[in-house]
């Protein structure tokens, strides 16, 4: 056994242990008959049989108060959808209460457990159209204890295949009626219904805890409100910022003519909001989409966008000769089109998926969890929010007149946003090949860093050569060399910065590595970030690498996981998706002193440290 210290107790606690609990815990799943006819209502016992002695944690343990913070497991059963197949909610069984002193408090208390020969029910009814056969995968996960050790929580995988035999032969009789006397068949009205929506809306922001009931008609607007807020903010993020100036230029050629530009404008807008609204979609109607940033997990969507960036600054750059596929063109500033400003539009809020805003993350999170017309409502809004400034720009073109539509300057502008939109697109397939060449829970590479570095010198470089060449001396060509000299160091110390591993001794994310911690009455500090993620690098640089922070992070009892989301993490997304949240960055702190875990997406050093010390306060 693996000697480990005590779940969440002192010296005598009980000790989690590696062992081999097939010994302990034998699970098996029978369906009350073996050959189900199209339309007919099965139910499947999940039995879990313990050995003496032995017991696990209730799908919901009821902490004893003389225990105080003590940290269970909770038994959960998942089950994966098969075709032609709808299930309903578990029916769990009864708790067996046993005295038990699993906290080493010296007073076994009266604690609920499944033990013995414990049988969970699962509802389910073949689809009318159902034929052939249909396997169910059934995933039972646990922790085993007895009154002096808990073992490491454990995932059995357990399938089910059923016969569906044609709909005219006789129903088959259930097989072990003893087995199923436990099953109320009144749970078989609720296969297929979906759980009731929680309205609750909680989040927090640098520190100020909002939380309403978005149910009720005001909630809903607030809400929503705050989607659109969340939209807008989303514009201020690194990850769209470098495509502003793009759209900006494109409207000038148009500012003489306020009609057109307003049209423009409006057909951009549609754009953004029209991507915002096919996510949307597609969290409402796939089952495997729930997360906006699972995009930017498929190396092949991230690789992809870079090429795509890629064959717009070749264009930015005056390279439209070389035969590029036809949809670059639509892009091209010089000419301004309705096809050309809907893809724009959707192009911008594609660069904006791997960010989130404050109340975006959130807002996005909790609509998942609602009906089909309040996930759309939100989305939309959050769109509405991104699209705002542009919708202002094409009213009032003047704020644009200024901008250079030909000559020199408009080239010099175009050349070297072309070379900054080049730096962008190394980002994203640099971002895109990393997860391809590692594992998740290795380091990432972050070579491409140096090659942006060298773009954005570059571009800046360009920029102070030909302004020295076509401006005249004054304050605005002094501005110019100062600025390009500015933006070149800061591209370098930024690669510096990135290719830098940091003052923190992060470890890779694994439940099993997460459990342990839990276990130990740690401090555990959860980084969800990705290497396409600005937003989370920009906090991880000014806020989690300050010394102060790095030094609690690194603290003797504190445990900080990077919870790596570049590639398809799985382990990582389900995380994310317990701790019911849709985005990135998210920071999760556990501990001994609170009892839920404190979740911030934007935050200071000062509340970091505040929520570590709070989270040991308990220890």
């Amino acid at each position: 056994m693996l000697g480990v210290l005590a779940l969440l107790g002192v010296a005598a606690a009980p000790v989690l242990a590696q062992a081999p609990d097939d010994e302990v815990v034998h699970i098996t799943a029978v369906p009350d008959r073996a050959e189900v006819r199209p339309g007919d209502q099965v139910a499947i016992a999940v039995v879990m049989s313990f050995a003496e002695g032995w017991h696990s944690h209730t799908n919901a343990p009821k902490i004893p108060k003389s225990w105080e913070d003590f940290f269970a497991i909770p038994t959960t059963i998942d089950l994966v959808d098969s075709v032609g197949i709808k299930f309903g909610p578990v029916q769990w069984p009864a708790a067996e209460v046993l005295k038990l002193d699993l906290a080493a408090t010296g007073t076994p208390v009266d604690y609920g457990v499944f033990a013995g020969k414990a049988i969970a029910y699962v509802p389910a009814s073949i689809d009318p159209a159902a034929s052939g056969q249909a396997t169910v995968t059934i995933k039972v996960r646990y922790q085993a204890c007895n009154d002096k050790t808990c073992l490491l929580a454990k995932t059995v995988t357990v399938p089910v295949t059923l016969k569906i035999v044609p709909a005219g032969t006789p129903s088959a009789t259930i097989a072990d009626p003893d087995l199923f006397k436990g099953f109320d068949t009144a749970s078989f009205a609720a296969v297929g219904q979906a759980p009731k929506a929680d309205t609750g809306f909680e989040t927090e922001v640098f520190g100020y805890k909002i939380a309403f009931d978005a149910g009720s008609a005001a909630g809903l607007a607030l809400l929503l409100g705050l989607s659109v807020v969340g939209g807008f903010v989303l514009n201020l993020t690194p990850c769209v910022l470098p495509v502003i100036p793009l759209k900006v230029m494109g409207l000038s050629h148009s500012a003489g003519n306020p009609r057109r530009a307003l049209f423009l404008g409006i057909v951009m807008s549609v754009g953004v909001i029209a991507f915002w609204l096919s996510i949307g979609v597609a969290i409402s109607t796939l089952s495997w989409f729930k997360a906006v940033n699972q995009l930017f997990q498929q190396p092949w969507f991230t690789i992809g966008v870079g090429v795509f960036i890629a064959l717009m600054a070749t264009g930015m750059l005056g390279l439209f000769d070389i035969n590029l596929p036809g949809f670059v063109y639509l892009i091209d500033p010089k000419t301004e089109s309705p096809a050309g400003s809907f893809v724009f539009g959707i192009m911008t809020a594609v660069l904006s998926t791997p960010c989130t805003a404050p109340f975006m993350g959130a807002a996005a999170a909790w609509s998942t969890k609602q009906p089909i017309i309040v996930t759309l409502a939100t989305f939309g809004a959050i769109g509405f929010g991104m699209a705002i400034p542009y919708l202002v720009l094409a009213a009032f073109p003047k704020l644009v007149s200024r901008v250079p539509k030909s000559g020199p300057g408009s080239a010099l502008v175009k050349q070297v946003m072309g070379l900054f939109m080049l730096g962008v697109a190394v980002f994203f397939l640099g971002s895109g090949l990393d997860p391809l060449l590692r594992l998740p829970v290795d380091p990432p590479m972050r070579w491409h860093w140096w090659v942006v570095a060298l773009l954005v010198v570059a571009a800046s470089a360009w920029m102070i050569g030909r302004s020295l060449k076509i401006m005249k001396p004054g304050p605005l060509l002094v501005f110019l060399v100062v600025a390009g000299l500015g933006v070149s160091a800061g591209g370098v110390a930024f690669a510096v910065q990135q290719t830098d591993r940091g003052p923190i001794k992060w470890v890779g994310y694994t439940q099993e590595r997460f459990d342990q911690a839990r276990a130990e009455k740690k401090v555990i500090v959860l980084d969800f970030t990705a290497e396409w993620c600005l937003n989370c690098k920009a906090l991880e640089g000014t806020v989690l690498n300050r010394k102060d922070v790095a030094d609690a992070l690194n603290a003797p009892g504190v445990v900080a996981f990077r919870v790596d989301l570049t590639g398809e993490n799985k382990p990582g997304q389900a995380k994310l998706q317990e701790l019911k949240w849709a985005g990135i960055p998210l920071l999760a702190i556990f501990g001994p002193g609170t009892p839920e875990p404190v979740k911030f997406d934007s935050y200071t050093p000062q509340l970091v440290t505040s929520a570590l010390a709070k989270a040991a306060g308990g220890r």
